[in-house]
């Protein structure tokens, strides 16, 4: 009798898990194309919107929502002339705004952030920081709970809900203030806000396709700046972000820290050159410059984990090569280049000059290629 009744409870548990689930993914699949219109409009970012409405009305299931269409709380204020509706919240019978539709909601709430001095700095963000974003909004003052940063997160991670941000910044006319359509699919102009433009930087995250590299190891993959999303570049290139994840040895989906070459295709299983001279990089590093797989650089030098070396290291990149035959003049360093880098800088890292480089390498240019190994003597 003990095992049935758990085993109802487990149901019941479970089926109102589910349900809640349905519920959230049902309210996303109605309302993203106008939190991706919006952020396109004012440039709030269309995770943060739909994580907003998720938690505000209860995914879609609120009393104020069902009476208001107020998705975002947004409470009357002095200079509302709009429909109201009473409410309990933080103080008995409080008032809210009301709207005719969602459409009118959503514009509604994306002008009150844009339009209002408290959350002007929040626009200082990149439109692809969610957490910055969520944070901003506690900060400002938009609600009281001291957890609401933390459900807004929860939120767009569990539901993936930053890739309409992408679509967003994805697609042609960022920020415009073009047509759209109404909740009664009639066409009208975005005519609020006509200077708005895009954010500086927030085409970074949005990877060109034309700026597709072949690499020394003959690979597909492009330099993805800093703070680059990798959804961003899985969406463009339409592969799935976990096999992306694959390719770059990469546990982790999220921001790049630091510019580096991202593989759109898998890594090989070794390099074109025998070696790399460690400048203490990460082993993980090194593999996404000669495009080897992690496992087999691992494997090769005999190393266990993918932290950074010690400076001087020679680690090999590829099979077969007998380590008591490895030679290196001891009055000479080797350097591998690295993405972006020319010859002024390796010259002012060695404290020589660029044209004893050339000549100890015989370059005839200043052109270098990444991972081209240069003699420091």
């Amino acid at each position: 009798m003990l095992k049935l009744i758990k085993l109802i409870i487990l149901c019941t548990i479970y089926t109102t898990v589910e349900a809640q689930s349905g519920n959230v993914q049902k309210y996303i699949d109605t309302y993203k194309d106008l939190a991706i219109r919006e952020m396109k409009r004012t440039g709030v970012p269309a995770a943060i919107i739909i994580a907003q409405g998720i938690l505000e009305t209860e995914s879609g299931n609120s009393d104020l929502v069902l009476k208001s269409n107020n998705h975002f709380g947004i409470k009357c204020k002095s200079n509302w002339t709009g429909g109201v509706v009473y409410h309990n919240d933080d103080e008995k019978g409080e008032c809210f705004r009301k709207y005719n539709s969602a459409d009118e909601s959503y514009r509604d709430y994306s002008d009150f952030l844009k339009n209002s001095k408290r959350y002007e700095s929040l626009f200082d963000l990149d439109v692809a920081d969610y957490k910055g974003w969520a944070f901003g909004l506690k900060k400002a003052g938009y609600a009281t709970n001291p957890r609401y940063p933390y459900i807004l997160i929860n939120s767009i991670e569990r539901y993936k809900l930053d890739q309409y941000t992408i679509q967003g910044l994805s697609t042609e006319g960022f920020f415009d203030n073009g047509t759209y359509k109404d909740d009664n699919n009639v066409e009208k102009t975005a005519s609020i806000n006509p200077t708005i433009t895009a954010q500086p930087g927030a085409e970074k995250h949005v990877v060109d396709i034309n700026s597709n590299k072949t690499l020394n190891n003959g690979l597909r993959a492009v330099l993805a700046p800093a703070q680059t999303s990798l959804l961003a570049i899985a969406v463009t290139y339409d592969i799935p972000l976990k096999k992306l994840l694959e390719y770059n040895d990469m546990d982790t989906d999220g921001l790049l820290n630091e510019e580096q070459w991202i593989y759109l295709v898998k890594k090989g299983k070794h390099g074109t050159q025998d070696f790399h001279i460690s400048q203490g990089e990460s082993l993980h590093e090194v593999s996404q410059v000669y495009g080897i797989q992690l496992e087999y650089l691992k494997l090769y030098n005999s190393l266990q984990d993918k932290n950074h070396t010690a400076a001087g290291t020679r680690l090999l990149l590829r099979p077969g090569i007998e380590r008591e035959k490895e030679t290196v003049a001891s009055q000479q360093r080797v350097h591998a280049v690295l993405p972006r880098e020319g010859l002024y800088a390796i010259s002012k890292k060695y404290n020589v000059s660029v044209k004893e480089i050339k000549e100890w390498n015989s370059l005839t240019s200043d052109d270098l290629q990444v991972g081209q190994q240069l003699i420091i003597k």
